[in-house]
């Protein structure tokens, strides 16, 4: 894997694997902060007194703000040492999670939710470009891979792991032990991670021209068209299966916790098969994700159809982090750095429209509604997917 040039690095002289796993944990905390409140939305919303449409604002903000900072981030940062940028934005998130804990009210709660976004965006900027800069050139792919799982992992196991938690102890405690892992992880950064001083810094010349890239055009839009639909019924998860599939509320902890295995399964089968056939991968995760909206649509006032959908939509899902990244990574492999940021920025806009679509449409059409359009955006991103497929492999 080429190391990006828009910015000057020296390569490790060791492989830093402490600091490779450390900063996959700052981006397994963020993100996971990014979606705690989906498997807490009803309570939350309940105890703020607000419907569960505005509660989807505290989704779609963060996700809104940090695809503002990715770039900016980047771009801003010029010569900084990078551990002290990581660093301070783990500070940051303590002080979020902590201020989400202790929330009175919805305004409180958001303010909270926008520090957030101001993480998000900063953390997956740096984050992903620092692979180059803590092992040696044969070990890229690997260091990138466990960096980036973090975002995986966050993204199947977050919803989980706060609904377990908010079933328990309350939706206050999952902040406040979110608060406690970002404390520790900002320990752990400031005893495992090297200084990461830079040479030069990246221009806003490089991302237009990066943006006219027709390959990255494309893994854009298959971006806004997978992340988008899924926010939109997922943000809902939890009245969805409660509502539509008739489920006991006590079981919708576990069941999701069941999705992040499946979920944590598809990376591990996404990444491997995207390294070597990217394009078919994304097919196979588009038209999985098209199924789920019908399984619900046409089985899924039954228990069971319900279960199955889930399943299959964490299975899927689970891979589109880092099959899209792949793409990126091969769309622009002389500025990884760049079409990394382009990429973070265009997920999280993707994360806040499908939120927030998602909240206007529960409020006015209710659940099937939600699912409806959730199965035509990963109806599009098959088309899409189908081909750049073919004209990849044209011969």
């Amino acid at each position: 894997m080429a190391i990006c040039s828009e910015t000057s690095r020296t390569p490790a002289a060791e492989n830093s694997w402490p600091a490779v796993i450390a900063v996959g944990l700052a981006t397994f905390a963020v993100v996971t902060t990014e979606m705690l409140p989906v498997g807490l939305l009803t309570s939350i919303a309940a105890a703020l007194q607000t419907t569960n449409g505005t509660a989807g604002l505290m989704i779609s903000l963060p996700a809104l703000l940090a695809a503002a900072f990715a770039a900016l981030v980047v771009i801003a940062s010029g010569s900084i040492d990078r551990r002290k940028i990581l660093c301070g934005l783990l500070v940051l998130l303590l002080i979020a999670n902590i201020a989400s804990a202790l929330a009175p009210n919805m305004t409180w709660m958001l303010a909270a939710r926008a520090l957030v976004g101001f993480c998000m965006g900063g953390i997956w900027a740096i984050a992903g470009g620092l692979a180059a800069r803590l092992v040696q050139a044969n070990a890229i792919g690997l260091a990138t891979s466990i960096i980036f799982g973090g975002v995986s992992a966050a993204s199947v196991l977050g919803v989980p792991l706060g609904a377990i938690v908010g079933e328990h102890l309350g939706w206050r405690w999952a902040f406040a032990l979110m608060a406690l892992l970002s404390g520790s992880i900002l320990v752990l950064h400031l005893v495992v991670i090297p200084a990461l001083p830079v040479i030069g810094s990246t221009t806003a010349r490089q991302f237009v021209e990066q943006f006219g890239n027709p390959r990255l055009q494309t893994g854009l839009l298959l971006t806004v068209l997978l992340v988008a639909g899924h926010f939109l019924a997922f943000t809902f998860v939890q009245p969805l299966l409660l509502d539509v599939s008739g489920l006991d509320a006590r079981w919708i902890g576990t069941l999701l916790f069941v999705y992040g295995a499946a979920g944590l399964a598809g990376n591990f089968l996404g990444g491997t098969n995207a390294a070597s056939n990217t394009t078919l991968t994304l097919v196979v995760i588009a038209a999985g994700l098209a199924l789920t909206s019908v399984i619900f649509l046409s089985l899924g006032h039954k228990p069971s159809a319900g279960v199955i959908a889930l399943l299959l939509w964490g299975l899927t899902y689970g891979a589109v982090s880092v099959s899209l990244m792949t793409l990126m990574m091969k769309a622009a492999p002389q500025a990884i750095e760049t079409a990394s940021a382009l990429y973070v920025g265009t997920f999280n806009i993707a994360i806040a429209l499908g939120s927030w679509m998602g909240g206007q449409l529960i409020d006015t059409t209710g659940l099937t509604g939600n699912l409806w359009v959730f199965g035509a955006l990963a109806t599009a991103a098959l088309l899409l997917s189908l081909r750049l497929h073919r004209t990849e492999n044209a011969p």
